[in-house]
């Protein structure tokens, strides 16, 4: 038993994201949500054959960065903070997971096993694992063996065919702290819809070999009251929101308005002075540039702004392009 069985059912989370889910971002997207709404966030994807290469660690390392503000709001609203770590080697998730406890500032390691980029698939890695069912275990049981957090895993219904039920007997039998399943094949991408049948059978699964396990369902939910609805057909305990986000950072609000031009800029604006705060200059500025079209739509002259704002070069610019915008 762990946190995961304490926050309750039809709780919500966002998902891990490369270049987006950083400390910044974690942060804005808390100050914006009903605690009892969003339960747990989590990190970027961190390398364990990077952070624990002598060189590669600088490089990685910022994956799992937290802020000393996002550190208290976190804490203020009880929202739970999960790192996620992915690889080949049993051995590093075991130095990894040993390291992050080192760090201290983490409620849960989760390991991915279900990105489908095939970069990272050809390495044998993340939803590649759905194919080697005994090195997932050994990584599952490394990983656990190292943590000093509960440990959960992230993944797909199979590779290039469903393979829900083999794998949903794997994944179980390991005992992992919960499990997050996108209704997506590896080879689907983001491509073809959720198939959330599938989901309701890993639920269905799960009940007839360990009924303790949560199980998180994930893949086009396009609202709060869309994913409880989900939730309620499928018997999932939680809901993972990934590409949601970027339609709605409000997303994790059980009643939601309509937000005036002037309260978009304004996030905006919040989002960028959190990214100069949280990073001073580490992190390139281009990072930023994909999310002005979260905030900058919906009213008069939206587009012409974010036109000017992906032509920004730096932070500053950016801010003075928004304190000048009149659309009258």
């Amino acid at each position: 038993m762990s946190f995961w069985n304490e926050i309750g059912t039809k709780h919500f989370s966002l998902a891990p994201m490369e270049d987006v889910t950083d400390t910044a971002f974690r942060q804005l997207v808390a100050e914006l949500s009903d605690a009892e709404v969003l339960r747990v966030l989590f990190t970027e994807f961190m390398s364990t054959d990077g952070f624990m290469h002598e060189i590669g660690k600088a490089r990685v390392s910022h994956r799992i960065f937290v802020s000393d503000n996002e550190r208290k709001i976190l804490k203020d609203k009880g929202i739970k903070l999960v790192a996620q770590i992915w690889g080949t080697k049993p051995e590093n998730f075991y130095k990894t997971a040993k390291e992050i406890g080192k760090i201290g500032h983490f409620d849960g390691i989760d390991i991915n096993m279900g990105c489908p980029v095939k970069n990272v698939v050809k390495q044998g890695a993340c939803s590649a694992l759905i194919g080697t069912p005994e090195l997932a275990k050994e990584i599952i049981a490394a990983t656990k063996e190292g943590a000093e957090v509960p440990v959960s895993i992230k993944t797909r219904m199979g590779l290039k065919t469903v393979v829900t039920q083999a794998w949903a007997e794997t994944l179980l039998g390991s005992e992992p702290a919960a499990i997050t399943i996108h209704g997506r094949l590896q080879k689907d991408f983001s491509e073809l819809p959720a198939n959330w049948d599938e989901v309701a059978k890993f639920v269905q699964v799960r009940n007839s070999i360990n009924p303790n396990i949560p199980i998180i369902g994930n893949g086009d939910i396009s609202s709060y009251q869309h994913g409880i609805e989900l939730a309620e057909k499928t018997g999932v305990d939680g809901l993972m929101i990934g590409r949601g986000i970027f339609a709605n950072p409000w997303f994790f609000n059980k009643q939601i308005t309509e937000k005036s031009q002037e309260e978009k800029i304004q996030t905006l604006i919040r989002h960028i002075k959190l990214f100069d705060k949280a990073w001073k200059n580490r992190q390139h500025f281009s990072i930023l540039r994909r999310f002005f079209k979260i905030y900058i739509n919906g009213f008069a002259g939206a587009s012409q702004l974010r036109v000017a704002l992906i032509g920004s070069q730096s932070s500053s610019e950016a801010l003075d392009i928004l304190s000048k915008f009149d659309n009258r």
